[in-house]
């Protein structure tokens, strides 16, 4: 009984946000991102890149795979919720299809080989981790049912939660 109350739970702040305005922004936000992270790397992207020494170029070549991984992951994220809104999938089948996207994916390189970049790559590189950084929020938000819906018999359940929760960032 308490487990079909924390899934109603979730199942409402799900239809709430993913039929929010909040929502269209952030999913408009995130396909915008892709496609001009898709136009720069097959344009201006190709053309700097052939500009760069070689050492930089490596590092270019790392970044704009881990950038794509990255921006696959979160509009896969994206789309499953979108989904969820317009009735395709329910929560329940979401977060079970929502273990197969890794939103801890592809984290970039350190800051001084990212400012070696050309400043588009970089700042399509800070756009997609500030993006990133608000959907595990709220995936981590729409998808941890509310403390008082845990079962009572297992005090172990809250910790494992939160440790869950800190691997999945």
């Amino acid at each position: 009984m308490e487990r079909l109350q924390a899934e109603g739970a979730l199942v409402q702040l799900s239809e709430r946000f993913t039929n929010s305005a909040a929502f269209g922004a952030l999913f408009r936000e995130g396909m915008d991102l892709v496609e001009e992270t898709a136009a720069y790397l097959d344009g201006a992207g190709r053309t700097e890149a052939k500009a760069l020494d070689r050492a930089v170029s490596l590092t270019y070549a790392t970044e704009s795979m881990r950038l794509t991984t990255r921006l696959m992951q979160l509009a896969s994220w994206l789309l499953l919720h979108r989904a969820v809104k317009e009735g395709e999938m329910t929560l329940v089948q979401a977060n079970r299809e929502k273990t197969k996207v890794k939103l801890s994916a592809a984290d970039p390189g350190p800051a001084d080989t990212i400012e070696k970049l050309p400043s588009q790559l970089q700042d399509l590189i800070h756009r997609s981790m500030s993006l990133q950084t608000r959907v595990r929020r709220l995936d981590t938000t729409i998808h941890t049912p509310p403390a008082e819906h845990i079962a009572i018999g297992n005090p172990l359940v809250p910790h494992l939660n939160a440790l869950k929760a800190a691997f999945e960032r």
